[in-house]
């Protein structure tokens, strides 16, 4: 049996939300429901802009693939995440979530000189959010944050998209997947932002390799990632490198398929309030189904009804209670 269900390897970001209007976002020039890449310079710019609102800011630890393994953590799974934080306020805060959530992660993920990640997440009355990125030294997450025993005892490694935008963190990604291949652990990817697909796609496919056996995504990246205006023909050339391919649709629910089957997944209707999350929730909980030994379909439902529930409400996550609720709604 593996020691661990999930290893995750992503960026390791302290989140802080801010509701904004969409005047703002124009007025400030921020691009609308993407993830753009900032120096501390133009976070701190935002943030003097955003003044009179940081009393009703949040703060939450983050990253993609970490709110992933943590939703799996708090589903049941047993979890490892590999990330680089700094030693400073924002390393010690991210490190004690893991923690708490019964996250193992990485011996050396601390103790190093500089500024861990930070991402500043607006939110619009629409629910959409946008994120501007400062990774911080979450840049030079690197081969030397992988714990090769716990990866090579673990059913899945997750990787996420994000990494793709650092050359050393690309590198940390590859070599997770290499030895995943090699000691027989499942691989699963996210393409993660629309923005990477259009903007790195060649660094993805190193990534991804020859195939994967899970890669999730939106509608959005699989069109781009196919450049086609369908998404039947999008899946069709995701099938070629994923053996298994989640697709979320928003309000319409997913797609989950692979060579014999596409399972559409039905929404669950909510007031949404906040995105930010949906797909690591998602991913999070269709994960934990896999490796517990439910069907696709039983996968894909969990993930809709657990993502449909960090939206309505703000942050990334649901707190670790909320998680044996939706276990218990989905099972009766």
């Amino acid at each position: 049996m593996s020691k661990y269900d999930i290893y995750g390897i992503g960026a390791a970001l302290v989140d802080t939300e801010i509701e904004v209007s969409d005047e703002f976002l124009q007025s400030a020039g921020v691009d609308k429901g993407v993830m753009t890449l900032v120096d501390e310079a133009r976070q701190f710019e935002l943030l003097d802009h955003l003044h009179a609102h940081l009393e009703d800011s949040r703060r939450a630890s983050g990253g993609s693939a970490c709110n992933s393994v943590i939703a799996s953590s708090y589903f049941g799974s047993k979890a490892f995440y590999s990330c680089k934080v700094a030693s400073d306020d924002n390393g010690s805060f991210y490190l004690a979530d893991l923690n708490d959530a019964g996250v193992a992660y990485n011996q050396n993920a601390n103790g190093s000189n500089g500024i861990t990640g930070k991402c500043l997440v607006l939110i619009t009355p629409d629910a959409e959010r946008s994120m501007n990125t400062f990774l911080g030294i979450s840049e030079h997450l690197s081969e030397a944050e992988l714990d090769e025993y716990a990866l090579q005892n673990s059913q899945y490694v997750y990787i996420e998209g994000y990494l793709v935008t650092s050359a050393t963190g690309r590198a940390a990604a590859v070599k997770a997947r290499k030895l995943a291949e090699a000691n027989g652990v499942k691989t699963a990817l996210s393409l993660s932002d629309p923005f990477l697909v259009d903007s790195f796609q060649d660094g993805l496919r190193e990534m991804l390799g020859d195939k994967v056996d899970l890669l999730f995504c939106n509608e959005a990246e699989a069109m781009s990632w196919a450049g086609t205006e369908t998404l039947d023909s999008a899946i069709d050339c995701l099938l070629d490198d994923a053996s298994i391919v989640a697709v979320t649709c928003g309000a319409r629910g997913a797609l989950v398929c692979d060579a014999g089957q596409r399972l559409p997944i039905a929404p669950v209707t909510v007031k949404a309030v906040d995105t930010n999350g949906a797909g690591d929730m998602f991913a999070g909980a269709f994960l934990h189904a896999i490796c517990a030994g439910w069907s696709l379909q039983q996968a894909g439902d969990l993930a809709s009804l657990a993502s449909a529930r960090v939206v309505s409400d703000f942050g990334p996550r649901l707190p670790a209670e909320q998680h044996a609720e939706i276990l218990t709604a989905i099972k009766q």
